[in-house]
This record gives C-alpha cells, sequence and structure tokens, in this order.
C-alpha cells in the first residue's frame, strides 16, 4: 500500500512517517515503478508499535532498540537459548516500563477528572436558577 493509505491507516501523518523512516524506525518494503513508497502489513504493524510507544515518552532509541528485539526474535528461529533470553528481557524490560507509565497515565487521568467534576460543580452551584 502507498504512504497515505498507510497514514489513514495508522493514523500519523504522512511527515511522521517519513520521519521515522529518516530516522531509521521503519523502511517502505518497496517502491513503485512511479518511485512511491510502497508498505507492507508488517510495516504498519510496527508504525503501530512506535506510535503506542511516542504517547507512554519512549525515545527513538528505545523504540528502535525495542523493535530490533522483536524483529530479531521473530525472524531467527537459530538464536541459541542464552541469546533468547537476552531479547526476551529487553522486551520484559519495555513492557515494565510501559505499565509504569501506563499507571502515571491513570493517576493523571483520574486527577485531571477530579478536577472537571469540580468545576462542573461550581458551575452548576452558581448557575442561575431556571425560569419557569
Amino acid at each position: 500500500m502507498q504512504i497515505g493509505e498507510v497514514a489513514a491507516r495508522t493514523e500519523l501523518s504522512l511527515r511522521t512517517i517519513r520521519h521515522y523512516e529518516e530516522t531509521g524506525l521503519v523502511a517502505p518494503s518497496a517502491r513503485s515503478r512511479g518511485g512511491f513508497r510502497l508498505y507492507t502489513e508488517n510495516d504498519v504493524a510496527r508504525l503501530m508499535v512506535i506510535r503506542r510507544m511516542k504517547p507512554l515518552g519512549f525515545t527513538l532509541d528505545q523504540m528502535r532498540d525495542l523493535l530490533d528485539a522483536t524483529d530479531r526474535l521473530d525472524a531467527d528461529a537459530t538464536l541459541d537459548a542464552d541469546e533468547r533470553e537476552a531479547l526476551l528481557e529487553r522486551v520484559r524490560t519495555y513492557q515494565q516500563d510501559a505499565a509504569e507509565q501506563v499507571e502515571k497515565l491513570r493517576v493523571q487521568l483520574s486527577r485531571a477528572e477530579d478536577f472537571e467534576g469540580t468545576l462542573r460543580a461550581r458551575l452548576e452551584r452558581n448557575a442561575p436558577a431556571a425560569r419557569a
């Protein structure tokens, strides 16, 4: 698929996808005869991983590291047990970091909801009585 379809499916801008390409996080799987970037389902899945990591505060280097680990786990059936365990440990670390960030976001959301509720209650208390 072309970059426009990928952008629509991932809800990322064309500029963002190109930036991720420039930084080496994702690369189009092919180019059309006219030079257009062509992406596969695997490329879209990779962009979705990046999109999910971004709001959790992961850096581009961390994204690259996680993608490298998962790529190697998925592609290399010849990994020895120690190498496979080291890669799994890298993924576990990112999973734990993501869980911590999710919990922080839950706390922030709860505080934001409390604040919004406080403002709404104030407005309701101070709104002029409805005229009959």
